[in-house]
């Protein structure tokens, strides 16, 4: 017995419920698909608890910085707790979105979805046919083809730690091994970063990621740059990490070893090749508007898609463009000019628009305000070290092009340098208008 749909969405995350639920609205009859709890990685498994756990260390560590300045008082992370703090968000998720999807009509199959055609699927042996399919199934940690890489452990059941291991190395240096190692490093754990490339953060700018470098140090992190991991063995008392740098070899014991060397589109359980959705290096291979280039009726958004930054507005994004595509009839294409994007490390490190050789490379003439300013008020009311600025003005028109931030607030602040790229937002508008002070916001003026 088949089942006919005019959209079979397989994911829950933010990509699939924006287009499953725009669909249904439009009186489509919809198919959602998930073979994880519904609610998708966002939600469950990645910003929202990771930013739940952070408010922790946030805590714990203005307290620290107030020591001796009118606060007193010993202050420590009781890690259980903490996790029993995220989990009052995240259990109650998926029955959430089930009983969603449920009142506005939408079908739910939980399982592993499979393409067993061009419009065809299978789930947990019933058989599914669709106009369209919606491939929103999110990312998961790229293979990196090392002995012992069966040890590792990914984001996501780093997320689930009941208890926090004393020695803990992380293997990438990107955003989950910045923002895990600030927790773990806060809540008391001996943390290692082993990262091949010369610095950490390599989307953000490399002078301000030089400049949060004294948060890592700061917290007694060891970040070793340009160091391979070559081997990861098991031990008596927990794991020996071999790693080379420059030729040399050298070992770290620890007790938890975590993946935090990229991801990629989840896609190897879909059968795509039964559907004839080609795909290229581990992506599929999309047109403009989303879209599968071998096979029309297969749209995709959001981390599966990856053809913009990996983040949830671009998520929410993509499925915007696919839904107008799919519903409307329009040829929608992604805009991702000035996405913000933030590392929540502690302070945080954000930057939206180009950075100075995207700049050069499209030939655009302009200036760059830039600032190390630990000595602003920004940063002495929170007694905070590390605060800085780089921001890029187009000399021709005033427009700013790129933003760049690190320090106290800057996560909020971005948005607003996110709103005046995205919008052709000149200087003279952001120096004129009138923020609230003292905040973060305020400093804007002074940074053009």
């Amino acid at each position: 017995m088949t089942t006919s749909y005019d959209l079979v969405a397989i994911g829950t995350g933010t990509a699939a419920k924006i287009v499953a639920m725009r669909a249904q609205a439009a009186n489509w009859r919809v198919a959602i698909i998930d073979s994880r709890p519904f609610g998708g990685t966002c939600a469950l498994r990645g910003c929202d608890p990771k930013k739940m756990m952070i408010q922790g260390a946030k805590a714990l560590d203005h307290a620290h910085r107030m020591q001796g300045k009118g606060v007193e008082g010993e202050v420590r992370i009781d890690w259980a707790e903490l996790m029993h703090f995220k989990r009052g968000f995240t259990d109650p998720v998926p029955e959430k979105h089930q009983a969603m999807f449920s009142d506005k009509g939408i079908d739910t199959y939980h399982g592993q979805a499979r393409f067993t055609g061009p419009n065809s699927l299978e789930v947990e042996g019933q058989a599914l046919e669709a106009r369209h399919v919606l491939i929103a199934t999110g990312a998961e940690p790229a293979t990196l083809g090392i002995p012992g890489e069966e040890y590792l452990i990914d984001n996501e059941r780093f997320l689930e730690l009941n208890t926090l291991p004393p020695r803990i190395a992380l293997v990438g240096g990107g955003y989950i091994a910045a923002e895990f190692s600030h927790l773990a490093a806060r809540a008391g754990a001996q943390v290692t970063v082993l990262q091949h490339g010369e610095r950490m953060l390599k989307p953000f700018d490399p002078d301000l990621v030089d400049w949060l470098m004294e948060s890592f140090y700061n917290q007694g992190i060891d970040v070793r740059t340009q160091t391979n991991v070559d081997a990861i063995e098991k031990t008596a008392s927990g794991y020996q990490v071999r790693t080379s740098s420059n030729g040399e070899a050298s070992t770290v014991e620890v007790d938890l070893v975590v993946h935090a060397a990229g991801r990629k589109p989840a896609l190897k359980a879909l059968n795509l090749e039964a559907a004839g959705v080609e795909t290229e290096k581990g992506r599929l291979s999309l047109n403009e508007h989303l879209q599968s280039t071998s096979n029309p009726a297969v749209y995709a958004a959001g981390d599966a898609a990856q053809v913009g930054p990996p983040l949830t507005p671009v998520s929410s994004h993509d499925a915007k463009v696919v839904a107008a595509n799919l519903i409307d009839g329009k040829r929608s294409t992604p805009d991702y000019k000035g996405v913000p994007s933030v590392a929540f490390t502690i302070p945080p490190i954000a930057s939206a628009g180009l950075n100075e050789a995207q700049a050069r490379e499209q030939g655009l003439t302009f200036r760059v305000s830039s600032q190390h300013a630990p000595d602003w008020f920004t940063a002495r009311q929170a007694a905070e070290p590390v605060y800085g600025f780089k921001i890029l003005i187009e000399e021709t028109t005033e427009k700013v092009l790129g933003a760049h931030l690190v320090g106290p607030n800057v996560d909020e602040v971005i948005n607003v340098f996110a709103l005046a790229i995205r919008h052709g937002l000149t200087t003279t508008d952001l120096k004129t208008t009138m923020f609230a002070y003292p905040t973060g916001a305020s400093d804007i003026g002074s940074m053009l």
